[in-house]
């Protein structure tokens, strides 16, 4: 008898759409997905960028194939044109990974940027980025899914969702918003189309990403500020997060294995939220 364990990471057939997927994370996620056989579509602003990324996966790839779309995340009208060319060239969509974020330096308060100086524009940027970037995503090929009546959606959440940091105001509050959105929407989205769709979110911790080198390290050595200093003295594991780090968790949402666990936010996070300090 064929063991369903041993199948549960077969994804073969399968396509899944990462939005933001050129980035670091993104692109890390979609290796890992073509490695177990599906075929990534990588939604990213800058088509170059995008294509540079399907280019190296598929470059390394013997299993699923990756395809490059140019999306905003923030209309809806280029959603849609994504998700039709992803339907054209693999005709079907499994799942959704909203991996389009980041902060900014605007919105970021510091010894000459009060947080009574943050400007709207830059707030605002940030918290669409964040939340609205995973909403409308969601709104349209969630629709897809509910008519198909199966499907994963992934979101990419924050330890700043657990433990607003100092310094991030917008981004902090954005990363909450994706949390709660995503208990929302697996209510929702159970109850009104079908149990066979699952929402949750991965809340990685401290990740050296570009977004982030700019608060964590100082110089051109890359030495730690004293931030970055501060997050590795309360992570119990006494190391900055690997993107390769997400992907077992990643794999396990959006497989079968999971199949009874929607709602739910997990954190990738070294044991930082687990840790009082004392």
């Amino acid at each position: 008898m064929t063991n369903p364990f041993s199948q549960a990471y077969h994804f073969d057939g399968q396509c899944v759409i990462i939005t933001g997927g050129a980035g670091v994370l993104g692109s890390q996620m979609a290796g890992a997905l073509l490695a177990c056989g599906a075929h990534v579509a990588i939604l990213d602003l800058n088509l170059e960028s995008a294509q540079q990324a399907a280019g190296r996966l598929n470059a390394a790839s013997s299993a699923g194939r990756a395809l490059a779309v140019q999306a905003n995340v923030l209309q809806e009208a280029s959603i849609r044109a994504a998700m039709e060319a992803v339907l054209h060239e693999f005709g079907r969509v499994d799942g959704l990974i909203n991996a389009a974020g980041g902060n900014k330096p605007a919105a970021t308060t510091s010894d000459e940027r009060s947080f009574f100086d943050l400007q709207p524009d830059a707030l605002r940027w940030v918290f669409d980025l964040n939340l609205m970037g995973t909403i409308l995503p969601s709104q349209v090929i969630g629709r897809h899914m509910a008519a198909q009546q199966h499907g994963v959606i992934l979101n990419i959440s924050s330890m700043n969702a657990f433990r607003p940091l100092t310094r991030i105001p917008a981004y902090s509050a954005a990363k909450a918003g994706v949390s709660n959105f995503t208990q929302w929407l697996a209510v929702h989205i159970a109850q009104e189309y079908s149990p066979h769709i699952r929402v949750n979110a991965l809340a990685p911790g401290f990740f050296l990403t570009e977004q982030n080198r700019f608060l964590l390290t100082q110089g051109s050595d890359g030495s730690l500020s004293e931030r970055g200093q501060k997050i590795l003295e309360h992570t119990p594991m006494g190391r900055f997060g690997d993107p390769q780090d997400l992907l077992g968790p990643m794999l396990w949402l959006l497989s079968p294995a999971s199949a009874f666990v929607t709602g739910v936010v997990i954190p990738v996070d070294g044991g930082f939220s687990a840790y009082s300090g004392v």
